[in-house]
């Protein structure tokens, strides 16, 4: 969905400035990686480390020295001026259990919402080095490249990922029905998955429970790609949706989806 009040590119300055976020986190999780680390149970019984909390408060640092009057909302740390016009979201370590585990499937996640909507997102992999940019008006990048998402003209030859079946509690029947319908499923990845599908290499992504710091950054990527990313309704995604996130790299693909996920 378009929207009239966001139909410009978004400014070159801050695509740079999201990129030095990324390496100010970087920098703090590369350290921690794969080292003996506490992990502590959020009240959701999420884990979080050292690490996440560090990574993010290295990105607020620099915000607050280059856009103070910008908000930042943090999976870690919190909001602060969350009404202002632009609003970072920031998501450390999108992947924690995996980092935790050693493995280099996690990422930090950085978005620039506008009015609420994203126009801004930034995938990082520290370890593996890899880099998705996607910008309103601008194609989405890999490591400098233009990134593509592949076509796949419905249900039948897709690969379907997710990060776990085990997070779908209600909805999982809905999910299964989807998956039935598809030629391969994979699991793992957390915010990863979302890189692949925008590369070329994954078809759909469905998920649910995701929160603003979630999927914030994965809009102007998958969308900068050639690709779809809405809610289970196909209602565009914004800082109020429910967490259940439907990304396609080929719209015909994603109609199917929508309607294997449609409620009964």
């Amino acid at each position: 969905m378009t929207l009239p009040h966001l139909a410009v590119s978004c400014p070159a300055p801050l695509i740079d400035l999201a990129g030095r976020l990324a390496d100010a986190a970087g920098a703090v999780v590369r350290r921690h990686f794969r080292t003996p680390l506490a992990v502590d149970d959020k009240p959701d019984m999420s884990p979080v480390t050292i690490a996440d909390r560090e990574a993010e408060a290295a990105v607020r640092a620099l915000l607050a020295e280059e856009q103070p009057g910008h908000g930042i909302v943090g999976e870690e740390h919190g909001a602060t001026n969350a009404d202002a016009e632009y609003v970072w979201v920031i998501d450390p370590i999108d992947g924690t259990k995996a980092f935790i585990t050693g493995r280099p499937l996690f990422g930090t996640l950085i978005a620039l919402l506008h009015r609420g909507r994203p126009v801004l997102g930034l995938i990082d992999q520290p370890v593996i080095g890899d880099r998705w940019t996607g910008a309103l008006g601008r194609p989405t990048l890999l490591n400098g490249a233009v990134a593509l998402t592949r076509p796949c003209p419905g249900l039948a030859p897709a690969v379907l990922s997710t990060t776990s079946p085990d997070l779908f509690g209600d909805d999982f029947g809905r999910f299964r029905r989807l998956a039935d319908a598809v030629k391969l499923t994979t699991y793992g990845g957390d915010c990863y998955g979302y890189g692949l599908l925008a590369a070329g290499f994954i078809d759909i992504v469905a998920e649910v429970g995701l929160k603003l710091h979630d999927f914030a950054a994965l809009v102007p990527i998958v969308e900068g790609a050639g690709g779809v990313i809405t809610d289970w309704s196909g209602r565009g995604l914004h800082a109020g949706s429910d967490g259940r996130v439907l990304a396609a790299g080929d719209p015909r693909a994603h109609a199917e989806a929508l309607a294997r996920l449609a409620a009964t």
